[in-house]
């Protein structure tokens, strides 16, 4: 029987549907623009239609997607434990993962003692920070990566808060720096505020794992990440889908018919039982994930 995990995450959602061998069959990605629950009923109407008449198992992970499944009476992987799972069965012999999401950015230590880092309520330095400094260059993310790879000088940039990146960035560019510079010392700022914020001195070595969307996207941002470690990093096929796969891989709930999952959502939306985005942005910083079924990861005050 297929199994479905659904990633949901700050900025995204992410399916994925592997077959009785863990073989990926469908896998879809989409902003949600913080209307979860009618993105998802979307999503899944996709993968309905891909599937017609079919039960799975379905999984829910992801920052966003705790309060989803306690809605939607779904079982939920916790988001670090699905990414290693996923890690383990496709890209075993990994040393480091770093993944780079909407609004989150995590390195996971998986030799020398397992270590997961996470950033805390800032989003500096994830692909919200990226999308900001683009808004104000008025380029694309696709311009961006362009244009970094033609760089010739890097400026120094705070990426800690976009209000002090800007403070740093519009002055270049009324002093007419180049674009193709400011564009690679804004990824040089991400990779800096990435290990010096999260690594916090840990030597990050061995087989790295590149993961979401903007480290997906962006090949400029991996080459920096390369540059800087000295290293040369792998960003594998189905990046973007390693959670919602781990979700899928590891998740312990009953086969449902899908058109019925969907009909039960869109219930529980009209009826007001889904809350608002802003209720499923629960506290996971949990430094020690917990298999599936063992109960909800214990919070972790935001630092």
């Amino acid at each position: 029987m297929k199994r479905l995990g659904v990633d949901v995450g700050s900025t995204t959602l992410k399916c994925a549907v592997v077959d009785e061998t863990g073989a990926l069959c469908f896998a879809r990605y989409m902003r949600h623009y913080s209307k979860i629950d009618q993105r998802l009923g979307e999503l899944l109407r996709q993968v309905a239609e891909q599937f017609p008449g079919e039960s799975m198992e379905v999984s829910l992970s992801g920052s966003a997607g705790m309060g989803l499944a306690e809605e939607a009476d779904l079982p939920f992987v916790q988001e670090v434990y699905a990414e290693r799972v996923a890690v383990g069965r496709l890209a075993p012999g990994t040393d480091v993962v770093i993944e780079l999401g909407g609004e989150d950015a995590k390195i996971l230590f998986l030799t020398g003692g397992f270590e997961m880092r996470m950033n805390g309520t800032c989003a500096g330095g994830t692909g919200a920070f990226i999308d900001q400094m683009a808004a104000l260059m008025e380029i694309s993310i696709e311009d961006m990566d362009g244009l970094a790879a033609r760089h010739e000088k890097l400026y120094t940039i705070a990426s800690r808060c976009g209000v002090f990146a800007k403070s740093d960035i519009q002055p270049l560019l009324n002093q007419g720096a180049r674009k193709e510079d400011v564009c690679a010392s804004i990824f040089y700022a991400v990779v800096n505020q990435t290990i010096a914020g999260l690594a916090q001195g840990r030597e990050i070595k061995g087989n790295i794992l590149y993961l979401g969307g903007p480290l997906t996207y962006i090949p400029e941002l991996r080459k920096s990440f390369d540059h800087v470690l000295q290293t040369e990093g792998l960003c594998p096929e189905n990046a973007l889908y390693y959670v919602a796969m781990g979700a899928a891989f590891a998740g312990t709930g009953q086969a449902q018919p899908l058109d019925e999952l969907i009909q039960r959502l869109q219930h529980r939306s009209r009826a007001g039982g889904i809350p608002p985005a802003r209720r499923f942005l629960k506290a996971r910083r949990n430094p020690t994930p917990s298999p599936p079924g063992t109960g909800r990861p214990p919070r972790a005050s935001a630092k």
